[in-house]
């Protein structure tokens, strides 16, 4: 039975499947590999999904619905005629219409997907999506980053080479701006950030404003259909803005009959604020991964709304970068989806394909805050941009004299302060009574790309308390299952038997050289352990081969002198 990878658009949806090995983009029943993300309720009932629903946005606003991907998790509701519905219900919709499509492509029954999310979706949102996809009979086996599947859809790289990439993914309702290392076999992120409510259809709306505000019109005077009918020609002409100008922007509709001139020099004008809004992001993942523009290798431009003249133009020169043309700005989610649906099958032609994500939003836990005591302080125990899975400790003391327990509370964001955060779940562990401070709390976070959460806390004497947040459907047996592979996270790096390996490997070094070559391999041994203490996976097994190659050109020194009188490089 085969796994079927889903991009899931705020505007238009694809699917995708690995088979005959290579990426394959499963057409709609329409022939079409783009289905719009939009739904649409008839007078008896009938649920429309598609290009007729978002022809009916227009002729049949009260019953029709768009953009609900921008309200997963909300709790927002959505009436549609005489029914309501919840993001989750509207699209589980275009989902199951996606599914339908894969049966009949393939020709047998699929209940698996790989579902793409924006990058900066929080918890509940990521919650929200597996939820809209098991009401539409599907098992999501993995949620996968906009920008890694993009990533994923690119060639690789050589053996020798390295590259560092920005992905600059701009759809129809959010931006996710993600920089990416790939070598060898390995696709990592480093960095990711964004704006989950901008998009295409901001754009829409903007230009549906300014052509008013130049025609003389007032917005708030028209009614749902007149507005819908100015949005529907404001998509048009900005897609038409993307291959040619001047576009003509005319609309007859009751007493409106205005038509304007638009230029992409008036496209930047009326939109400048919006522009400036892309360029927070880019800014922030470079921050956070420390490193400056200077250092990117290759720009990739990905989401429908990337195609637009002056947003490419815009991003290029505020980056001195011109973007890569070799990845097809609509289909290479859906392509990388694919892709890593054939991964999860574990096709032969993927194995090597090492793919890992990071965690958007940082995790931890509240601290008394001594000058307000209040509001309470939250202390970080995984950190934004961390990759996953991993697992991180922090360790704290009680603040009470006699104080017999601790209650732990755990939220996710940026945040000083807890309250503005978000709120995840809480547990309690008792502790021995003792003067303030010298009774210690170790509390652990284990966190995997399928959004399985544990939190762990073990006070002095040995006691603990768990608890444990799954993302989605995950079955018992398989939460166990996947818990017994992230045990070997809970190990320091240090502690682990690859690592402990190259350190032994290092330290007998040490002692059988002398000079020079001595204090080289003391520089490696405590950068390796530098490394090490950063808890990064990447990073130490980089450091790992780097190590390795040192020692191997030490022990050829031991063997047979330097080459030409010279002393291995200082790699650190």
């Amino acid at each position: 039975m085969a796994i079927i990878g889903i991009d899931l658009g705020t505007t238009n949806s694809l699917a995708a499947v690995w088979r005959n090995h290579r990426v394959e983009l499963i057409p709609n029943a329409a022939g079409e590999y783009m289905t719009p993300s939009a739904v649409s309720v008839e007078d008896d009932g009938t649920i429309l999904v598609g290009q007729a629903a978002k022809e009916r946005l227009v002729s049949h606003p009260d019953r029709s619905a768009a953009g609900f991907k921008r309200d997963m998790g909300t709790g927002r509701r959505f009436r549609l005629g005489e029914h309501e519905f919840s993001p989750e219900e509207l699209s589980s919709f275009v989902l199951r219409s996606l599914r339908e499509d894969a049966e009949r492509y393939l020709g047998e029954a699929v209940t698996e997907a790989v579902v793409s999310v924006p990058a900066y979706f929080a918890e509940g949102q990521r919650a929200a999506t597996k939820r809209a996809a098991a009401l539409a009979g599907l098992r999501v086996e993995r949620l996968l980053n906009e920008p890694s599947a993009a990533a994923v859809a690119g060639e690789r790289v050589g053996e020798d080479e390295q590259k560092l990439i920005l992905v600059f993914d701009f759809g129809g309702g959010t931006l996710d701006v993600s920089l990416v290392e790939m070598f060898e076999n390995v696709v990592s992120v480093v960095a990711v950030s964004g704006d989950v409510h901008l998009g295409g259809r901001d754009f829409d709306a903007a230009i549906a404003r300014a052509f008013c505000q130049d025609c003389g019109l007032e917005w708030n005077r028209l009614t749902p259909r007149q507005r819908g009918n100015l949005l529907h020609q404001a998509e048009v002409c900005k897609v038409a803005l993307s291959s040619r100008e001047p576009v003509l922007m005319s609309v007859m509709d009751g007493e409106i009959s205005a038509s304007l001139i638009l230029t992409s020099e008036w496209l930047l004008r009326k939109c400048g604020g919006l522009f400036r809004r892309m360029t927070a992001p880019v800014r922030k993942v470079f921050l956070d991964a420390g490193m400056p523009p200077s250092e990117l290798d290759d720009l990739i431009l990905v989401g429908g709304s990337s195609r637009m003249p002056t947003v490419r133009s815009y991003i290029s020169r505020f980056l001195k970068k011109e973007p890569v043309r070799k990845y097809p700005p609509d289909t290479a989610i859906a392509l990388g989806v694919g892709i890593c649906a054939g991964m999860k099958e574990y096709a032969k032609d993927l194995r090597d394909l090492i793919l890992t994500d990071i965690c958007p939003f940082t995790l931890g836990v509240d601290v008394i805050n001594q000058s307000e005591p209040g509001r309470l302080l939250m202390s970080p125990i995984i950190e934004r941009n961390s990759v996953l899975p991993t697992s991180r400790m922090g360790v704290y003391s009680t603040t009470r004299d006699n104080q017999d327990k601790v209650e732990i509370r755990i939220y996710q964001g940026e945040n000083r302060y807890c309250a503005d955060n978000t709120y995840l779940g809480k547990m309690e562990l008792s502790v021995p009574p003792a003067p303030a401070g010298e009774q210690s709390i170790r509390i652990r976070f284990t966190y995997d790309v399928n959004g399985l959460f544990e939190a762990e806390a073990v006070n002095d004497v040995g006691e603990s308390t768990r608890l444990l947040l799954r993302n989605g459907d995950m079955t018992e047996e398989e939460v166990r299952a996947r818990l017994l592979e992230l045990e070997k996270l809970k190990l320091h790096p240090r502690e682990q038997a690859v690592n402990r390996e190259i350190t032994a490997r290092g330290e007998r070094l040490y002692a059988v050289t002398v000079g020079r070559a001595r204090y080289q391999v003391g520089q490696m041994l405590d950068w390796f352990q530098a490394q090490m203490a950063t808890q990064d996976p990447l990073k130490i097994a980089s450091a790992r081969r780097t190590a390795a190659r040192f020692f191997d050109e030490v022990e050829a020194y031991l063997q047979n002198g330097w080459p030409d009188g010279e002393e291995p490089e200082d790699d650190v």
